[in-house]
């Protein structure tokens, strides 16, 4: 089989348009020279609930390093700090070599750095000189975001060298994500400031959201407050007004980090940082005519298809959702992801699960394996080329269920999980899904509650099943117990009245037990016990069932066929008992009484009524014992 080289990207949020800029530089770098790229892909920092970030960043615990040839790390997309540091750990500890966006501070790595400072520079710069502003207000990423506080640091030094103060009390810290935006702007209403002249904000999402708010309040956009944003993103330039924001070349920033990896693997030396340059694009949201204008037709052609897929997705996601909800098993499920996975247009679609995804009776407080994958995975759905296919098992180190037999493929791998539960991932393969469609996460947060909701229901039923299992079973000798009797005899005897045939009780008492209780201890009394229970369950063959009636008493039941099924019954009882006896090694004897009825069933006779026949029948049996002799001299 031929080799092809094989490049990890890890990245958080793919459905921004940042992450799909680059990712769309990766690929078609990679396609060019028939590499094979896989996408490792967390949601982390988008719910804002801790137990589900940890789920989804365990997607990065599936990357087997020693598959792959390359890395090119976008850790400036993950917000949690502990993640991104252990990331970067495991490439140093790989040796493979390592390409990342915007992030100096591993000299051992490539990185495409793309200037943030100067445009920036060049937009505080424009608000001032140009429109005037003089009280500003500042909204950041965070400053553990070397790009957030690049763009922070060209903002406070703009300010300065216009000598215009920066109060802290007008400047927020987000997470560069839209909800952000509207955070700042009641954060900067709480502080009983003077509105601002403008609002530099660190991206476009934060813009936006800073522009719907401001609307909502009543004011007009520049009319009363300047807006700027950063990245140039799709809303960013079709909104109206258009908003003020810096250009960077995110997919030849993609490209040139796939570049380098590549040409690093033929051998060829590579710059240890490429810097690209980000330009300004000024619009209406400063008051500038808008220089990023697109045609009136492209404008429609795009808006169309973005309105069509989305609606397209949402169909799918409400159908889908209807339809999990009926499903009651894993089998019902499987069959309805099938039916609607086939609608996203994807050359493999792989459901990987952990071995014991639907284990019942797992404490979750203190079984920490719920939170980590198996060693050994299955993917109970694959959908290849149009055909449905599983793989019964394989080692989570292979990541992929099924082999990639040719180059230039692109691999998605998606977290399943509930919570911090740690269900499995998807894998999709050579489609445009996971980074054109507004609705992927939701899609697969859809089907990993819908997995979730099936363990659940396996573990109810399970539970059930366990509570039964307790209700009717005798935990000292493992028989039924009288509930169990009661349920499983009650069958026995209504076959019987209805077929007109006849009924074999026997009722055992067992002998002796007090005097094995006084002399030698409760403990011992349990083995004698346990051990007449199994001298009975011996004796039970074809329909038969025995229980423990009471303490020391136990009731066989079962239908007759045989003249001689009194004699066969006891004789076999008393045999097995004296070969039990034989074999145990105790100072004393395991006795017991057994009376034997085999009767029909006339209409009014109960069952309970026959067993008082039985018993009466051991009793007499019983009294004609002498129970001293049960004791064997030591």
């Amino acid at each position: 089989m031929d080799k092809f080289t094989e490049l990890a990207v890890i990245v958080a949020g793919i459905d921004e348009e940042y992450q799909n800029g680059v990712i769309n530089g990766i690929i078609k770098c990679a396609r060019e020279n028939n590499a094979n790229v896989s996408v490792f892909a967390a949601f982390g920092g988008v719910i804002s609930i801790s137990r589900y970030d940890e789920g989804e960043y365990r997607i990065y615990d599936v990357i087997n390093y020693d598959r792959f040839d390359g890395l090119i790390l976008l850790t400036n997309t993950i917000n949690d700090e502990e993640v991104k540091d252990v990331i970067l750990e495991k490439a140093v500890a790989s040796g493979l070599p390592t390409a990342v966006l915007d992030c100096s501070e591993h000299p051992n790595f490539y990185n495409v750095h793309i200037e943030n400072n100067k445009a920036m520079a060049e937009i505080v710069r424009h608000v001032i000189e140009k429109h005037g502003a003089k009280t500003i207000n500042y909204i950041s990423g965070p400053l553990s975001n070397p790009e957030a506080e690049e763009r922070y640091m060209a903002f406070l030094e703009e300010m300065a060298a216009h000598k215009l103060p920066v109060d802290v009390r007008r400047v927020f810290f987000g997470e560069f994500r839209a909800a952000d935006g509207k955070k700042a702007i009641e954060a900067f209403r709480h502080a009983g400031l003077s509105v601002p002249d403008a609002i530099i904000c660190a991206n476009d999402a934060m813009a936006l959201a800073v522009v719907e708010e401001l609307e909502y309040l009543g004011y007009r956009i520049p009319n009363d407050m300047i807006v700027t944003g950063f990245d140039n993103t799709y809303n960013a330039s079709h909104h109206i007004p258009s908003l003020t924001t810096v250009e960077r070349p995110l997919e030849e920033a993609g490209y040139k980090a796939c570049e380098m990896i590549l040409g690093r693997l033929e051998g060829v030396e590579q710059e240890q940082q490429i810097t690209l340059t980000a330009a300004p694009v000024f619009g209406g949201s400063c008051g500038c005519e808008s220089s990023n204008r697109c045609s009136s037709e492209d404008y429609m052609r795009s808006t169309y298809h973005l309105i069509n897929g989305w609606k397209n997705d949402v169909s799918l996601l409400n159908r889908m959702t209807t339809a999990l909800a009926e499903t009651e098993s894993v089998s019902e499920e499987l069959e309805v992801m099938e039916k609607f996975i086939r609608e996203i247009r994807c050359e493999q679609f792989c459901v990987c699960l952990c071995k014991n995804w639907d284990a019942a009776f797992q404490n979750e407080e203190a079984d920490t394996d719920v939170r980590s994958y198996t060693d050994v995975m299955t993917a109970p759905l694959i959908i290849d080329k149009g055909e449905s296919r599983q793989v019964k098992e394989y080692p989570l180190t292979d990541m992929y269920p099924l082999e990639n037999c040719s180059g230039g493929n692109v691999s998605y791998f998606l977290p399943l999980h509930f919570r911090e539960r740690c269900l499995g991932y998807y894998i999709i393969k050579n489609s445009n899904f996971p980074l054109k469609s507004m609705l992927c996460h939701s899609i697969m947060l859809n089907l990993s509650n819908s997995v979730e909701n099936i363990r659940k229901l396996i573990s109810l039923n399970s539970m059930i099943n366990e509570l039964d299992r307790l209700y009717v079973s005798d935990q000292l000798c493992n028989i039924y117990n009288r509930n169990g009797f009661v349920r499983a005899a009650d069958v026995i005897f209504r076959k019987c009245k209805e077929e007109k045939g006849k009924l074999l009780i026997s009722f055992i008492d067992m002998d002796g037990l007090k005097l094995i209780n006084d002399n030698y201890g409760h403990k011992e009394g349990d083995f004698a016990l346990q051990k007449l229970a199994s001298v009975i369950s011996d004796c039970c063959s074809g329909d038969r069932i025995c229980a423990r009636f009471g303490g020391d008493e136990f009731i066989i039941v079962g239908s007759s066929t045989a003249d001689n099924d009194i004699e066969v019954i006891e004789a076999t009882f008393h045999k097995r008992l004296d070969t039990v006896n034989a074999s145990i090694d105790k100072p004393y004897e395991i006795q017991a009484s057994i009376g034997t009825i085999v009767t029909g069933i006339d209409k009014e006779v109960t069952i309970f009524s026959l067993i008082t026949k039985a018993d009466t029948v051991m009793y007499e049996k019983k009294k004609r014992k002498k129970t001293s002799r049960y004791l064997r001299k030591c």
